[in-house]
């Protein structure tokens, strides 16, 4: 095998072909920045607290959040060439429910209540249960704008490897949020009109990291969906660092490095999901990791390391002896 070097490093944003931005998440994106900006000065000014936080951190983390998603969304639907009328219908039911989800996070913040798992009145129950087909909803559109990811050319291999594997993984860590929705041995016993909970092992409100709100006493399952869903934007980063490094260090213009090496990012980010979603299952705080969570860690770390190593060092063999020819 010959090694490929690119004439000139690129970045994951300089496609050759002009974007296509899927208008209607784009437009989301904005709206939901705007929204920041308000949750962020209307926190300051309204004291209320709900479930340890103040009753507006919570819309604000969610539109960052979502002000992400969509704009990176509008960016890979826009490059899709083939079923691109499917992508942007997908894209536009993205948009339908994320609107619902906030309306009705909005809604509840205004209201001084939480919205997540309240099924404390007939009104709470309804829209825990709009938000619960919203989340349905928005997994089955992104899994269809996920698979149409695969029957397109989105560039060289590594650049392929990298926006679908952050794809498939950002859908299991939309999947790990349905690991909150379940009522704890503490509900059935005694059910106070909440069902479901971020916390294991602890109620929900309990001292917590600021405005993120992850508990620093015992698990949180906010962690793990939080990475996973956010694997779309990490692994794809990880390759526009090495094209930009490229620029200095020859090896990475090979494209069958950069396509190992995001391989090794891929798996290292499934790991490390898998490694936080062990973690909050048994209870265990982010912020207090026991020996088995470090040990994991630790092991994870050298195994990410020893594979990167063993891609780079081929890589530069292979170059060697292609140039020596």
């Amino acid at each position: 095998m010959t090694a490929t070097l690119d004439p000139l490093p690129r970045t994951l944003l300089s496609a050759p072909r002009p974007v296509r931005w899927h208008r209607p998440l784009l437009g989301f994106a904005a709206l939901m920045l705007v929204f920041s900006v308000f949750a962020l000065v209307v926190r300051f000014i309204d004291p209320v607290e709900v479930t340890g936080l103040n009753q507006w951190d919570k819309p604000l983390k969610f539109s960052l959040s979502m002000a992400i998603y969509a704009v990176t969304w509008s960016w890979l639907i826009g490059q899709l060439e083939r079923f691109r009328r499917v992508a942007r219908v997908a894209g536009t039911v993205i948009v339908v429910t994320l609107i619902a989800e906030m309306v009705v996070l909005i809604g509840a913040a205004a209201l001084g209540t939480t919205s997540h798992f309240n099924v404390s009145t007939p009104a709470h129950a309804a829209a825990w249960g709009v938000m619960g087909a919203a989340i349905s909803v928005l997994w089955i559109a992104t899994l269809v704008a996920a698979l149409l990811l695969f029957f397109n050319h989105l560039g060289d291999s590594a650049r392929a490897v990298a926006i679908r594997s952050g794809a498939a993984l950002s859908l299991v860590g939309l999947g790990l949020g349905y690991l909150m929705t379940g009522p704890t041995s503490a509900q059935l016993a005694d059910p106070q009109g909440i069902v479901g909970a971020h916390t294991v092992g602890l109620a929900d409100g309990g001292p917590g990291l600021p405005i993120l709100g992850w508990s620093t006493s015992g698990g949180d399952l906010r962690i793990p969906h939080f990475v996973g869903m956010h694997a779309l934007q990490a692994i794809p980063l990880a390759l526009i660092a090495m094209e930009l490094l490229s620029r200095r260090v020859l090896v990475l213009r090979d494209v069958t490095v950069r396509t190992g090496l995001v391989w090794v990012a891929a798996a290292s980010y499934a790991g490390f999901m898998a490694l936080v979603t062990w973690q909050a299952l048994r209870g265990e705080s982010i912020v207090s990791p026991g020996v088995e969570t470090l040990t994991a860690s630790i092991a994870l770390m050298i195994a990410a390391l020893l594979a990167g190593v063993a891609v780079v060092v081929v890589g530069r063999a292979r170059i060697v002896a292609q140039v020596r020819r």
